[in-house]
């Protein structure tokens, strides 16, 4: 019976929280809920605009993909819905596919979704959640960085009520220069000032209420709040003053019901367009919610499991194609939120997806007169928190290669679009990674005095055997590196008659290959022509076992030393003259 229930838990992981769950969690729970969905409602319609489907479809985004979710995440306090970076990648891939707000834009929309779910669960099912660690991070938040910039200038049209076209930097601006003339001046005002509430508010309400009496968590959770108060404030406005016959551009009528479950199978032609966006934005999505969700289980002394949220956001993004949405991924705000607001168990996730539920059966032809320069201003308010411009620096100061990728990514998602951009820093996330892999760290070392230990001569004072070189490898030996090894010894040995000995010191070398056999292999065969011998010390059990098997030992000229100190104490006793 345990070996069965530990299975159902390893498939559906809200059986572990089930278990346990009594009155305090769900209080605690049902509050953070509560908070979630007064920023999920404007967050939803405003993504949905982003995305450019019709404003409910992002309140159907926030319903059925939480309930996945919450039934087979890992982690605890994960809010899954729509997000800034995957629905203008959305946008991006549906521009050439549709018109929006057409009934073929909100198919191909749902597609798209399908699809990355789909791919997710295949990856789940594969267990490739390790590809998370191929990705870049120095590279995702340069993407991120640059997708921020693009989502707050496609919002400047919406802000200021002009026409503007373009996905890239070098179309919108322009654009944008040429359309400010013809702005609104009503909806400027409007959007300006919303815009400038939420930043004050993002900033500075906590620290005010606080200032003011209030209990540290009682204003934060007021902090929290007060972006729907404005956003009911920025409507009330519109009703009241009649801003809409003025030009301000308003959401318009939002049908009341749930979204409709829809399982017809998708156009062919329309899989094979939209697969390649489907892929990137399920990479995207996925190394986003688990580095949220990483970050977030840390907090508690938990883990998520990699596999598992492949699973669970497939499901997610399966459960959102159905019900007619689009593409969807742990958000950073909301879960952050929903964590702060004290959930605890995916529970909260599920009475959200209810709040939502009520919004749209009930309160969305309410939100009718909300305007679109609200909306755009929180979009913009949300995306300043993925503008991390000071990743330039950083990596500037750690790694000129890091820096010339970050640089290299934001550049062309700015100039090319998020899915050129995307493209080209998965690409150079790989390209990093062989790089450095097929150039591993090569040190000559040395005794330090009066000790056992050795180190890099470039790094420390040490004592070093004129007659003896001795090579560090920080990597383990395989066919992409071993050349390397190969050349960087031969550099080291040629034309220096002195060296009569070639230690390699293999104490980081955890693996090793056919290749890099058959290199070791030509290595010893030239120093051996030049009358000096290899040597190996500090050898793993398991690489010690492959060259044993390949027979490499009895090839080699020198010897197996079991430490670096005994190859040492033994080679100073040898005549250092090579040429006698």
């Amino acid at each position: 019976m345990s070996a069965l229930r530990a299975r159902l838990v390893r498939a559906l992981p809200c059986m572990e929280w089930l278990a346990v769950y009594d009155r305090k969690r769900c209080e605690s729970d049902l509050i953070a809920a509560m908070i979630v969905t007064v920023l999920l409602i404007p967050q939803s319609l405003a993504y949905a605009m982003l995305a450019g489907v019709p404003a409910e479809v992002g309140l159907y985004a926030s319903i059925l993909p939480l309930i996945a979710y919450a039934l087979f995440g890992s982690s605890r306090t994960l809010s899954v819905g729509p997000v800034a970076v995957i629905s203008l990648m959305t946008a991006m891939a549906l521009k050439d596919v549709a018109d929006s707000g057409t009934a073929h834009y909100l198919v191909a929309a749902s597609t798209l979704a399908l699809l990355s779910g789909g791919i997710l669960l295949a990856l789940g099912a594969l267990r490739m959640g390790f590809i998370a660690n191929f990705l870049s991070h120095s590279v995702i938040s340069g993407f991120i960085t640059a997708s921020g910039v693009l989502i707050a200038l496609s919002q400047l049209q919406h802000l200021l009520g002009v026409q503007s076209e373009g996905g890239t930097l070098t179309e919108m601006v322009p654009a944008l220069f040429r359309s400010v003339p013809n702005a609104n001046l009503s909806t400027a005002v409007l959007g300006v000032s919303v815009l400038v509430l939420l930043v004050m508010v993002r900033r500075y309400a906590a620290k005010f209420l606080a200032h003011i009496g209030l209990s540290p968590r009682t204003a934060s959770l007021f902090a929290k709040v007060a972006p729907m108060i404005i956003i009911i404030s920025s409507l009330l406005v519109v009703v009241l003053l009649e801003l809409d016959t003025g030009g301000v551009a308003v959401v318009g009528a939002i049908p009341n019901g749930l979204p409709r479950i829809a399982l017809s199978i998708p156009d062919t032609e329309l899989i094979q367009t939209l697969l390649f966006p489907a892929c990137l934005i399920s990479v995207i999505g996925y190394v986003e919610s688990v580095s949220v969700g990483k970050t977030l289980a840390a907090r508690r002394q938990q883990k998520i499991n990699p596999d598992q949220e492949l699973l669970a956001l497939g499901a997610s993004n399966l459960a959102a194609g159905f019900s007619g949405a689009f593409p969807v991924t742990g958000g950073f705000s909301r879960s952050v939120v929903n964590f702060d607001a004290g959930a605890l168990t995916q529970a909260s996730s599920l009475f959200t997806a209810a709040g939502i539920a009520v919004c749209a059966l009930f309160l969305a032809p309410s939100l009718y007169y909300l305007p679109k320069a609200a909306l755009a201003a929180t979009i913009i308010v949300a995306v300043l928190s993925l503008v991390d411009l000071s990743i330039l620096k950083k990596t500037w100061l750690t790694s000129r290669s890091d820096f010339l990728a970050v640089l290299i990514t934001i550049l062309l998602t700015l100039s090319s679009g998020v899915e050129v951009g995307v493209a080209s820093g998965i690409a150079v996330s790989i390209a990093l990674h062989l790089y450095r892999t097929s150039r591993p760290h090569i040190a000559e070392v040395g005794r330090v005095p009066g000790t056992e230990h050795f180190r890099n001569v470039r790094h420390y004072r040490v004592d070093t055997l004129p007659h003896v070189l001795v090579v560090r490898m920080d990597e383990s030996l395989f066919f992409a590196n071993a050349s390397y090894l190969e050349d960087w010894v031969s550099a080291r040995v040629f034309g220096n008659d002195r060296i009569a000995h070639v230690v390699l010191m293999c104490s980081a070398i955890n693996e090793i290959d056919f290749s890099a056999i058959e290199t070791l292999g030509q290595m010893n065969d030239m120093l051996k022509a030049q009358g000096v011998q290899l040597h190996l010390s500090e050898v793993k059990g398991p690489v010690l076992r492959t060259l044993k098997r390949h027979r490499f030992l009895t090839r080699m000229s020198g010897n197996l030393f079991l430490s670096q100190f005994d190859a040492h104490t033994q080679l100073a006793q040898l005549n250092t003259d090579h040429g006698e």
